[in-house]
Formats: structure tokens, C-alpha cells, sequence
């Protein structure tokens, strides 16, 4: 360690405490992302102890990248430059939580395990069972802005999250919105640090709004020989009268998927293995209610399903219900670790597009001799992973020109398309925020307000935010 470094690791040292500063090479790796790994990680306590950390580095000009479980550590662009990994993973309190109130005050570096565990005993929760879900934080799900299942009925973290308290590039601890559901405090600042893998400020507290626990839940599967059917159906439950919780539409390789060795080591709940098909494409109903509702629901999505032409359907009860919807849930990490190259496009589209959208991506994966698997949302939002078989160039050149041709289809679609997750050595070549967005001077512009100095995790956004 040269004198600079002993110098910067001493004042680390007098903000967060000698135990919160690793600079042990072995460590560090743990941090890496792309090629680049940090030179110190720091693991702060707390709120004012993120605001000094973030104002001592942008004074140096010395980059820092947020992290908690490290889960999506390999979603967007590497940094530019990064010297200091912030491990949020010491904040991990809940602050305030009224049962009565349905409303919930967490520290960013909270396990959702933990934080599903406190509100279950209160017969609450919130809707994020997000993928890595085992091991990710409350404030690496909001920042990396990824979604559930149950986006379907109860919507994105957006719609719940009342307010947060977060660190600016310039070291000013900030708060946004607030504790109660009704809360009118100016603009939702809070709710452009979703999604934004902190470029815009270090989330240290949460505020959300929770929700009773359904009541007993079912799973009811259709198999199709077809896309088109199960899209039929799809279509057939968003005009009736019921409402889901989650709403699945999965290709054949998606049941192979979720089936093999690798989901059991993710998810170890097993799934029925009758469930799903290699052959056939399935949608996947999720519902909860009373034993009247649950009868109805029941009824009525076998009549519709047969409308629609599935081949069979089946009706998981609650037991049974574990690994068919944890394996859907963890789908993105099943697929990344089925292959070293699996590369995932998220498209968004509005649900009549979504049929042509899944044939061109079909087509453009199948013209580059490139496996797939597509796992379909009932509100337009789908998940295409191409699964090359090495991470070889050939294997590269037959990704990027099948990306671009899915990225052009979206928005040709009126919809847009990134690649969230890709081998870290081919981001450089694929378009992974996408094409060119219209609101991109809007971004530098808030950028350049929240981070004047380009301390928060430079280049990992959009367009090099």
C-alpha cells in the first residue's frame, strides 16, 4: 500500500472505524465489477456516516459504488472508475413499523428475508419477492429497480414506497416523501432512485406502505401447444372480472429450466413434475382468497383455458405452491447460472404487442442458432434469455446481432428493451441500455444537480451517467 492509499484508508478508518475499512486484496475481489475492483470497501453504520464517507470522496474525487448482497452488481455499465465499494449492509434496522397503519420505516441495508420475516408476524408484507431473493437488501431491490411477480396485482415498488432518505454526490444527507400513506411534500424525488443503481444518491432509508397477507393462495397452470394460445388466455383473464396476483406466460425451455439441477440449488422447493412441459408453452395463474373465491377463480380459469385451446390444466393447493412460484420468481438467476453467456433482454410492451414481439425475438435468436427461453408478464413486460453455449466470440457476434434485432422489434413496437444482465467482457459490444432515449438530456441534467462531480458510481447508467 502506497503512502496515498495509507492515507485514505486512515481517514476511512476515522469516519467508519478501523473494522469498517477492508483493504485485504482477497476481499476486495468480492466487489469487483467488470474489471475493476476497488481499492478499499467501507462499511458504514450509519446514515451520517454514508453522508461523510460520500462528502470525503467527492472532496478527493475518488468514486464510490453502492452495494448490499451484491446480487446485481453485474446489471448495467462497470464504472468508469471506482475506488471505494459502500457496503450497506451494516444498516440493517427497522426504524419504525405500524401494523396499524400499513406503513414501514427500514434502514437500506435490511435482508428481505429479515424484513418478510418482521412484517409476517403481523400477518403483512410487501409485494417484492424478487429474483435472489434469498440473499438481496430492501435498498439493492429499489435501486437496481427489478420487479416481482406480483407486479401483476400489486404493481412496482413505485407504488408503495412513500418516501426516502439518501446521500447526494456532494455528501448532503436528503429526504423525500415521508412516513404515511397520505403525504403531500412537493415533488417524488425519492422515486427516481429506482432503478437509477445509485448514480443519483446512496438510499439509506426506506419508507413503504405494506399489505395484509393474502389469504390462502393457489397456483393454476394451463399448457399450450402455442405462444398464441397462451397469450389467448392472457388476454381472455385481463378481460374478466377476476384479478390474479401474478400472471406467467413461460416458453418449453423455461420448464426445462425450472426443472433441472440448477433451479433445485437456487429454489430447493421442488416443483411438481407433472407441472410444466419441455414441449409446450404454460401460463401460470397465481390467486388467493376465501374457499368461495378460490372456488370461483378455479372454475373460471379452466373455462377459459379450455376457450383457448390449452392441452391440460392443473391446480397447485397452497403446500404445493412453494416451488412452482419460487422457481418462477428466480427464473433471471436460474438462467444466468444455466450458461456463462446467458444474456437476458428485458422488453416492455404493451400486452397486444406482445405476440409479435416474442415471434421476432423467436426468430432473431433462431436465425443466429442461439437457445432461448422467454418468460412473459401479464402486463407487457418479458424476460428473453439467449443461451449460448460458450462465451466465445463467434458466440458474442451471434448475441449482438440477435439483440439488435430484438431492441429494434421493441421499438418498433412502441415499447423499449434493455439488457440488464450479460457476460461483464461483451458489455462494451451490446446495447445494453438499449437505443438512443429521447429523455436522455433530462438524465444529465438531474445527474448533474444530484452529482454535480460524478462521485456516485460514474458510467454505470444510461449514456455514461
Amino acid at each position: 500500500m502506497n503512502m496515498a492509499s495509507m492515507t485514505i484508508s486512515s481517514r476511512l478508518s476515522g469516519i467508519a472505524g478501523p473494522s469498517g475499512v477492508i483493504t485485504d486484496p482477497a476481499e476486495l475481489a468480492a466487489y469487483q465489477i467488470g474489471d475493476k475492483i476497488p481499492r478499499a470497501v467501507v462499511r458504514p453504520r450509519t446514515g451520517e456516516e454514508v453522508a461523510e464517507l460520500v462528502k470525503f470522496a467527492s472532496a478527493e474525487r475518488l468514486a464510490i459504488v453502492p452495494t448490499g448482497a451484491r446480487t446485481k452488481l453485474g446489471m448495467g455499465m462497470p464504472p468508469r472508475q471506482y475506488d471505494l465499494a459502500l457496503d450497506m449492509t451494516q444498516l440493517d434496522r427497522v426504524i419504525a413499523f405500524e401494523p396499524g397503519d400499513l406503513t414501514l420505516g427500514v434502514e437500506a441495508g435490511v435482508p428481505l428475508e429479515k424484513l418478510a420475516a418482521v412484517l409476517a408476524e403481523h400477518r403483512q408484507f410487501l409485494p417484492l419477492p424478487v429474483p435472489f431473493g434469498f440473499r438481496t437488501t430492501i435498498g439493492g431491490t429499489i435501486a437496481s429497480g427489478v420487479d416481482s411477480p406480483l407486479r401483476q396485482f400489486y404493481g412496482t415498488a413505485r407504488d408503495y414506497l412513500l418516501g426516502t432518505e439518501f446521500v447526494t454526490g456532494e455528501g448532503l444527507l436528503a429526504r423525500s416523501g415521508g412516513r404515511v400513506v397520505k403525504n403531500v411534500t412537493g415533488y417524488d424525488i425519492h422515486k427516481l432512485m429506482i432503478g437509477a443503481l445509485g448514480t443519483l444518491g446512496v438510499i439509506t432509508k426506506i419508507n413503504f406502505r405494506t399489505f395484509p397477507l393474502p389469504g390462502a393462495t393457489r397456483a393454476f397452470v394451463a399448457l399450450f401447444e402455442s405462444a398464441e394460445r397462451a397469450l389467448e388466455l392472457r388476454h381472455r383473464v385481463a378481460g374478466s372480472p377476476l384479478t390474479p396476483l401474478s400472471l406467467e406466460i413461460m416458453s418449453p425451455r423455461v420448464a426445462e429450466l425450472l426443472s433441472g439441477d440448477v433451479a433445485a440449488r437456487i429454489e430447493s422447493d421442488p416443483i411438481p413434475a407433472s407441472l410444466l412441459r419441455k414441449t409446450h408453452w404454460a401460463l401460470m395463474a397465481g390467486f388467493a382468497g376465501n374457499p368461495q373465491v378460490l372456488g370461483r377463480c378455479e372454475r373460471d380459469l379452466c373455462q377459459m383455458a379450455q376457450l383457448s385451446g390449452a392441452t391440460s390444466t392443473a391446480v397447485l393447493e397452497e403446500d404445493k405452491t412453494a416451488g412452482a412460484f419460487g422457481r418462477v420468481r428466480e427464473f433471471i438467476p436460474i438462467a444466468l447460472a444455466s450458461s456463462d453467456a446467458t444474456t437476458i433482454v428485458k422488453m416492455m410492451v404493451l400486452p397486444a404487442q406482445m405476440k409479435q414481439v416474442l415471434a421476432s425475438a423467436e426468430r432473431a435468436a433462431e436465425t443466429n442458432s442461439l437457445l432461448w427461453a422467454a418468460l412473459a408478464r401479464g402486463l407487457g413486460v418479458i424476460y428473453f434469455a439467449l443461451l449460448p453455449t460458450d462465451g466465445e466470440q463467434d458466440s458474442r457476434r451471434r448475441v449482438t446481432q440477435a439483440t439488435d434485432q430484438i431492441l429494434l422489434t421493441c421499438r418498433d413496437s412502441g415499447g423499449e428493451a434493455t439488457i440488464p444482465w450479460c457476460p461483464a467482457e461483451w458489455k462494451s459490444a451490446l446495447k445494453v441500455w438499449g437505443l438512443n432515449r429521447r429523455d436522455l438530456d433530462q438524465m444529465r441534467k438531474l445527474k448533474e444537480v444530484f452529482d454535480p462531480h460524478g462521485t456516485l458510481s460514474p458510467g454505470r447508467f444510461v449514456g455514461g451517467l
